[in-house]
C-alpha cells in the first residue's frame, strides 16, 4: 500500500494480439494478454475479461469467470495470461477485452485495458466468405466505439467496486454515444440550415 501523502503514480500497459483465427476442428482457443506495470504496489493485479458481440456486451472473468466450465484464466508469467475458451463454436465469435487493475491504487492509469482481439473460428466449408466479411467490419466497428469509452472505465472503476458494473457502465456508455450520434445529425443540419436562412 502507498503510504499517506505519497504520490500514486501507478501506471499500467495492456496488449493484445488484434486477431485470432481458429480452426472450425479447434475446441479450444487462448487468448494472450500482457501488462507491464511501473510504480505500482507488489500485490498481483486483478485480471478482468470481457467481451463484445454483435448486440450484447458479456463481462467473462471480472475477476471470477461466470462459466467456469467455458472460461478459464491462466498466469502464464509474471505479467502474460490467458483467457482459455472450451467448448468453441461460432458463436463464440467476438472482440475479447483484456483489462488490468491494481485496485489498491488511486491512479486513473492503474486501471487500464487492451485494445481488444478479434477471435474469429471459421466454418468447416468456408463457401461463406461474406459473412466473415461483415462480421470483421462489425468487430472493426465494436473497436473503434470501445476504444472511445475506455476513459470512461477508468473513472467508473474508483467510484465501483463489482467487475460485473463497470462492464455494465461501459455498455451503458457505448449506447449513449450511438444514441447520441444518431440523434446529433439531424439537428446539425437543421441548425445549419437555419444559420443559412439568417
Amino acid at each position: 500500500l502507498f503510504s499517506t501523502g505519497a504520490a500514486d503514480t501507478c501506471h499500467v500497459t495492456v496488449t493484445q494480439p488484434r486477431f485470432q483465427e481458429a480452426d472450425y476442428s479447434m475446441h479450444t482457443v487462448f487468448l494472450t494478454c500482457a501488462f507491464s506495470a511501473s510504480g505500482c504496489s507488489s500485490s498481483p493485479p486483478q485480471v478482468l475479461w470481457f467481451r463484445f458481440l454483435t448486440n450484447e456486451h458479456e463481462d467473462l472473468c471480472t475477476p471470477g469467470c461466470t462459466d467456469h466450465q467455458k472460461y478459464k484464466v491462466h498466469l502464464l508469467s509474471e505479467n502474460n495470461i490467458s483467457l482459455q475458451i472450451n467448448d468453441l463454436t461460432v458463436n463464440d465469435n467476438a472482440v475479447y477485452i483484456c483489462g488490468i487493475a491494481f485496485s489498491d491504487s488511486s491512479s486513473p492509469s492503474s486501471k487500464q485495458t487492451g485494445d481488444g482481439t478479434v477471435l474469429m473460428k471459421t466454418e468447416k466449408q468456408h463457401s461463406n466468405g461474406k459473412l466473415v466479411f461483415i462480421f470483421m467490419i462489425i468487430a472493426s466497428s465494436l473497436l473503434f466505439l470501445y476504444s472511445t469509452t475506455v476513459f470512461t472505465f477508468f473513472v467508473v472503476y474508483k467510484k465501483i467496486s463489482s467487475g460485473r458494473k463497470i462492464f455494465q457502465a461501459i455498455a451503458q456508455e457505448l449506447q449513449k454515444q450511438r444514441y447520441a450520434e444518431h440523434c446529433r445529425q439531424p439537428d446539425d443540419l437543421e441548425d445549419d440550415t437555419v444559420y443559412q436562412n439568417r
